[in-house]
């Protein structure tokens, strides 16, 4: 198989319904049982559900009250976000017991590039067993994970056996994997463009494969390259340890409809406070401030402002959202208000990522 990089020995870990999990870790009473992180009450939204959860249809995203509907039974827990945070620095810890080349995607799941890595072990196949193992008996939960020569193949991948599973795709294998792969499995294929691509007659990655670059430029625009390219097993994103910060922000959902703008300023003080903390945490500052407001319609609209200087203090960032709160009259009730900081200061990707550029292997994974 030819491929324009060299091939690349690439982990994804993607823990087992990580809040869940941790939950029920935590509260040995929660095993077994199904269990939903998030809110109960009327605007709540889970989090994450439980495997025994899953069962009933029970979703992260899904309404609280839509999921108790689904399973009577479900216990409701309030998230815990500095444990899971805890917990997700102990097993990013291990990751890096093997390589420096971690990508975080979030507190339960990462990329690992292994290519070169600081046990020496040739196969990416064992190394995941062993790191899944260690999770397992140092930190008592499970993981799955996928292993192959891209970020996206090793994505899809890892979902095939969870829970606690995993799935090696080996080189050879890339093509007649991808083309068997339903459309709505494809990593950066949602429910909207599934759909699209349905009534286009693409149902799987070999009807994909059969379409021009042309027709999926012309029908997905600047996604159809990149659908084009990951069907012949072409992914170039390297693993980058320091994925580079785009935005930081902060938002709150009401249980109540505001309509007073009184209210709102309010609203936007606490989130002004809690926005000054995440970027102090963060070590950022940005330059362009955005106020999102969402209507008791559901739609969404943005406002923002670029300022020629980097801002981070929660005075002003207050008066900036005030600013912005005023430029325009509320067209609706409101539901949600978020305040969101971009243009931040962070800095390069680190150099070590390139290094592999030149490393010429080839293996079975």
């Amino acid at each position: 198989m030819k491929m324009d990089l060299p091939l690349r020995k690439i982990i994804h870990v993607d823990m087992d319904a990580f809040y869940a999990s941790v939950e029920q870790l935590d509260d040995p009473t929660l095993k077994g049982k199904p269990i939903a992180v998030g809110g109960a009450e009327k605007r709540g939204v889970v989090a994450a559900a439980s495997y025994e959860a899953r069962k009933f249809g029970v979703r992260s995203a899904m309404s609280g009250y839509l999921a108790k509907k689904n399973c009577p039974d479900l216990i409701f827990v309030s998230p815990r976000f500095a444990r899971y945070k805890e917990i997700s620095l102990l097993i990013r810890n291990i990751f890096l017991e093997y390589t420096d080349l971690v990508e975080p995607l979030s507190l339960d799941e990462a990329y690992l590039d292994v290519t070169i890595n600081k046990k020496g072990n040739p196969s990416a196949s064992l190394i995941a067993s062993e790191i899944r193992k260690r999770i397992f008996d140092e930190v008592g939960l499970t993981a799955s994970a996928g292993i192959s020569i891209n970020k996206f193949i090793a994505k899809v991948a890892s979902d095939y056996h969870k829970p606690n599973g995993q799935k090696t795709v080996n080189p050879e294998e890339v093509v007649p994997f991808v083309e068997a792969l339903e459309i709505r499995k494809f990593h950066g294929v949602g429910k909207v463009t599934a759909d699209k691509m349905y009534q286009l007659g693409i149902f799987t990655g070999k009807d994909l494969k059969e379409k021009s670059l042309e027709f999926l430029t012309e029908h997905f625009g600047k996604n159809g390259e990149y659908y084009y390219q990951v069907v012949r097993g072409v992914h170039h994103s390297l693993v980058k340890p320091d994925r580079i910060q785009k935005s930081v922000g902060a938002e709150r959902t009401f249980s109540e409809n505001l309509s007073s703008e009184v209210f709102m300023l309010e609203r936007l003080k606490h989130i002004a406070i809690e926005l000054d903390r995440r970027l102090k945490k963060s070590h950022v500052a940005g330059k362009t401030i955005t106020l999102k407001i969402k209507y008791s319609d559901f739609t969404l609209h943005t406002r923002s402002k670029t300022m020629p200087y980097f801002i981070a203090d929660q005075h002003l960032i207050l008066e900036l959202a005030k600013e912005l709160l005023y430029q325009e009259k509320m067209e609706n009730s409101v539901r949600l208000l978020g305040i969101s900081l971009s243009n931040l200061n962070t800095g390069k990707t680190t150099a070590l990522v390139e290094k592999l550029l030149s490393v010429q292997l080839k293996f079975d994974l």
